[in-house]
């Protein structure tokens, strides 16, 4: 899969809070409970349903706003080019928005709700009263942008192509809980499970993205194998349309003949008729390009530079807009991963001495303290563990007692401090004793070694200039234990590569942000069977029979105080298991923006800038919802 890394993560409020109003609810709406066992518009994994049946458009859009112009984008990711429009398949890279805003999936996952659907290409849902089904019914007005209609075939083609050998191996971890897909009737498509699953109801709704047979097939009409569609553009029914490309250029132009303008889930949605996204190798070449005007929007993730940096006569004379957004996402996880397929890092107290050594007050006055530290996976939120384990939480972890550290049964360990010269000699001071007693020793040439004489080495995998300072901050207290850690900086093909092949010692990842704790999603980051699997996003590999054991128990939940016990069970083992050195995460989103929009004035719960992040794809609330504001009457 394309890895989603994002650079530093953006600050809290250096100036200010842009404050926005906030609507609970549609006017008039009342919440309503799913209805299991009958055919419904939408459906909700825990909870109530916001929006009524028949509801005429989300809060968070103006439904009057005018269709036209232009947003210009630059590349919201690591990618510094592309080379296919196939998002599904591992090799290569595709460009930036083809996967949401060129397909479509079955149901909108709602920007207002954390886990609930309402339907778009399917006009309605089915789900079994045991959570072991769900069947769609197609929207008839549904239509491909060849003009071919979706069909029920349709449905289960993409499916099989999804979990093909040849996909990105997500998709067949988001559905391995699909035990067969029927075709009832050219319309109605019945998905049965292995085992009752709401997650896996939600994930087949809102993650399978649906395309044409037709896309990409041979000479006479017939299907071919998914790794062999690379360039042809693709057939499927979503609002935009690939116009051109050129490896650093793309131009996705609004569909005029759209099947879902009209529809309440997408009324007041696409506006613009191009999105043109600019592809740029240096960050700092792609803000003097901002400042230039060579496109309209950014997302900022550098403390310094936003400080320093966005300032001058068009800053000064709102030209261009600065503002800090209220972020209603949980903080999921962006940590220094330790592969622990590598020796070195077997043993916990080793993991956790490299913990010891890292410098965060250093660090966080980078970034001109106004970052925070992680302290476990669920940041913030109340999935996170607190306190010692209460019944529900031993009842998960018992079993492995034996196989799992102490630590895991007592008040989560806190990350050391380190703000006084004197705290951080503290720190070496304990982490010696950490690596010692997981049988590292100091030698009298100052190199940490195991029992057979092999030096304690690391290498840091990086495709980001910007952190190599935090790297060289780190690699001086490690040099104190013994310890070498050289950083391989790489582009960043050659780091997906890596990443996909597990080629790495520690790397600097960001997991993105966390609507609800989803067991398919954990199991392809923390899973034993995720470890062994190439491609996969267990990047730690973390291969632990207590994490499977929790993740089982989290996907046969049947109540939210269910996956709140098994989120914590899992993060205490995430926190005890020291698998990564904790980094930063972002109170608020900074953004800037040249002032030719025209913005709804209310903002959705659940949303990103510029792009729709993997897994839960979050709406990019500008590119979705904003216009050029010369347009309004």
């Amino acid at each position: 899969m394309t890895h989603f890394r994002y650079g530093k993560p953006s600050i809290p409020a250096l100036i200010g809070v842009l404050l926005l109003t906030f609507t609970g609810r549609t006017v008039g709406a009342v919440p309503s409970v799913p209805v299991l066992g009958s055919w419904t518009y939408a459906f909700a994994e825990f909870g109530t349903i916001k929006y009524p049946e028949g509801f005429d458009h989300y809060d968070f859009v103006n439904p009057q706003a005018p269709k036209g112009g232009t947003l210009r984008l630059s590349n919201p990711d690591r990618r510094t080019s592309f080379d296919k429009y196939n998002p599904f398949t591992l090799p290569q890279n595709a460009p930036s928005g083809v996967e949401q805003f060129v397909f479509e999936t079955l149901a909108d996952p709602s920007p207002d709700e954390p886990t609930t659907m309402y339907g778009l290409l399917a006009r309605q849902m089915l789900v079994a009263p045991d959570y072991s089904a769900i069947t769609f019914r197609i929207n008839p007005l549904a239509r491909f942008n060849n003009g071919d209609p979706v069909t029920a075939g349709d449905v289960r083609h993409s499916f099989e192509m999804a979990i093909s050998p040849a996909a990105v191996p997500i998709y067949a971890s988001e559905f391995a809980d699909v035990r067969s897909v029927t075709v009832i009737d050219s319309s109605t498509v019945r998905f049965d499970l292995k085992a009752p699953s709401r997650d896996q109801i939600y994930k087949i709704g809102t993650q399978l993205y649906v395309f044409s047979p037709k896309w990409g097939a041979g000479p006479e009409g017939r299907p071919r194998p998914l790794e062999q569609i690379v360039h042809e553009l693709p057939i499927a029914s979503g609002p935009y349309r690939i116009a051109r490309g050129t490896g650093q250029m793309l131009d996705l132009v609004r569909d005029p003949h759209y099947w879902a303008r009209d529809l309440n889930v997408r009324r007041g949605w696409y506006n613009f008729d191009h999105l043109i996204y600019h592809y740029y190798a240096d960050v700092s070449v792609r803000f003097e390009g901002f400042k230039a005007g060579d496109f309209d929007l950014l997302e900022e993730y550098s403390a310094q530079r936003f400080v320093r940096d966005y300032v001058g006569r068009r800053f000064r004379d709102g030209e261009i807009v600065r503002k800090f957004l209220p972020i209603g996402l949980t903080f999921f996880y962006e940590g220094f991963l330790l592969n622990t397929r590598r020796p070195q890092f077997a043993d916990f107290r080793v993991r956790s001495a490299l913990n010891y050594a890292f410098d965060w007050a250093w660090s966080a006055k980078q970034g001109y303290d106004v970052y925070r530290r992680y302290d476990g996976l669920f940041q913030n939120s109340e999935f996170a563990a607190t306190g010692l384990p209460d019944a529900a939480e031993l009842a998960l972890l018992e079993p492995y007692r034996k196989e799992l550290p102490p630590a895991t049964f007592g008040v989560p360990e806190p990350n050391p401090i380190s703000d006084t010269p004197a705290q951080m000699r503290a720190n070496l001071l304990h982490a010696r004793g950490l690596l010692a007693q997981a049988g590292w020793t100091l030698h009298p040439d100052g190199v940490l070694r195991n029992a057979k004489g092999e030096p304690f080495e690391m290498e840091a995998l990086e495709d980001y200039l910007e952190f190599e300072p935090i790297y060289g901050r780190w690699a001086e207290n490690l040099k104190k234990l013994g310890i070498r850690i050289r950083t391989r900086l790489v582009d960043f093909a050659v780091y997906d590569k890596r990443l996909d092949a597990f080629d790495y010692d520690v790397t600097l990842m960001n997991y993105g942000y966390l609507l609800f704790p989803s067991p398919s999603d954990l199991r392809d980051y923390f899973s034993s069977g995720a470890a062994r699997r190439p491609g996969s996003s267990n990047f730690a590999g973390a291969a632990n029979p207590a994490i499977d054991h929790i993740l089982a128990a989290m996907d046969a939940a049947r109540s939210l105080q269910d996956i709140i016990d098994d989120s914590r069970a899992l993060d205490r083992v995430f926190i005890a298991e020291h698998y990564a050195v904790p980094y930063q995460y972002r109170p608020q989103t900074m953004i800037a923006y040249w002032n030719r929009f025209g913005i709804p004035a209310v903002l959705p719960k659940y949303y990103t800038v510029e792009l729709g992040l993997w897994p839960q794809f979050m709406v990019p609330w500008p590119i979705c919802t904003w216009w050029d504001k010369s347009l309004a009457p």
